[in-house]
């Protein structure tokens, strides 16, 4: 897939809508008080992708941010691509349209410019006044607290997905943690084709067959957690030492550039031809994320950065479900 540099912000093509930012901000883990200033700096320094996701339980925050963007004037809203996702409490066709209306109030929107199923994973429904964000557990206050799983086929959550389109509400969909299998399968019988696929993916976690079946079939990619392990590290996930960061190769690279690791590592994500959303919770390394035009990695270096690839996934509910929510969900094999 081919990178746009026509203009001072990267870009990636995406099927029947305008070109996506080729970097933008991740909302994962981002606290609330933060979220709305951080938005007006993230525009500010250049950002035009905002990930959010109804799971991430700050999209009222953000929506305070892109509030006070436009009244800044900071730029318009067709100059901004916003991403939410459908949580997994929501799977059944009727509750779709309920949550992106609710993702769209939270961040005082008319439309999205993306919605993804955040998971393959269906839940038991939790409805808004119970509890939202819905989160993982059936019932958090129960003796033994669980993640309950509901049968939606992903062809029905699809079809609620694809009546979004047509209704005004969104003007793409697509898939995130899907893999080929999956998504093959949603292809057969699809009447709207995913034009983006979010996954995880980082130079420990490569996923080139994965990234040449969405090429062949125009899907766009998107890879989460773009700098591996430091998202992880915080919340017991990963340790210092599985961060791509303080790789020796990655370093090297770095210095021959005089570009930082992240630089690095971000460059070498956009120009294998994905999106990149990194999170971060400052304005210094805002900018520093968003600066990497201005270089670009030999042939060489870019595949002295795939080669560290060991199929690192930080990001698994086959391993975090059963060990934080007390259900064995494995999606990956």
């Amino acid at each position: 897939m081919s990178i746009s540099t026509q203009t001072s912000a990267l870009t990636i093509p995406v099927v029947n809508s305008k070109p996506m930012p080729a970097v933008g901000l991740g909302y994962w883990k981002v606290e609330k008080p933060a979220a709305a200033a951080l938005t007006v700096e993230a525009v500010k320094a250049g950002y035009r992708l905002l990930d959010c996701a109804s799971d991430y339980g700050n999209e009222a925050n953000v929506g305070e941010g892109i509030a006070a963007v436009a009244k800044q004037g900071l730029c318009s809203r067709e100059d901004l691509w916003v991403t939410s996702k459908l949580w997994n409490s929501y799977h059944r066709p009727e509750h779709v349209k309920p949550a992106v209306q609710r993702s769209l109030r939270d961040l005082q929107l008319d439309y999205l410019d993306l919605y993804l199923i955040h998971f393959p994973i269906a839940t038991q429904y939790i409805p808004f006044e119970t509890r939202y964000p819905a989160g993982w557990f059936a019932d958090p206050n129960a003796a033994q607290p669980k993640m309950v799983p509901d049968s939606v086929p992903i062809r029905e959550t699809w079809q609620a997905m694809e009546e979004l389109v047509g209704a005004g509400l969104v003007k793409s969909i697509g898939i995130s943690n899907f893999c080929v299998s999956l998504a093959r399968d949603l292809l057969t019988q699809c009447r709207i084709r995913p034009s983006v696929l979010q996954i995880e993916s980082h130079p420990y976690l490569v996923q080139p067959k994965l990234l040449r079946f969405c090429s062949e079939n125009s899907i766009a990619v998107t890879a989460f957690s773009p700098l591996g392990a430091p998202s992880y590290i915080p919340i017991g996930m990963a340790t210092e030492s599985d961060s791509v960061l303080t790789n020796p190769v990655v370093t090297a690279i770095a210095e021959a550039h005089g570009r930082t690791p992240a630089q690095v590592v971000l460059r070498w994500g956009v120009q294998r031809g994905t999106a990149v959303i990194p999170k971060t919770g400052r304005v210094e390394r805002l900018r520093e994320n968003l600066d990497i035009a201005g270089f670009s990695l030999s042939q060489t270096e870019m595949a002295s950065i795939s080669a560290l690839d060991k199929n690192q996934r930080f990001n698994d509910p086959g391993v975090f479900c059963e060990s934080a929510f007390g259900c064995f969900y494995p999606i990956y094999e």
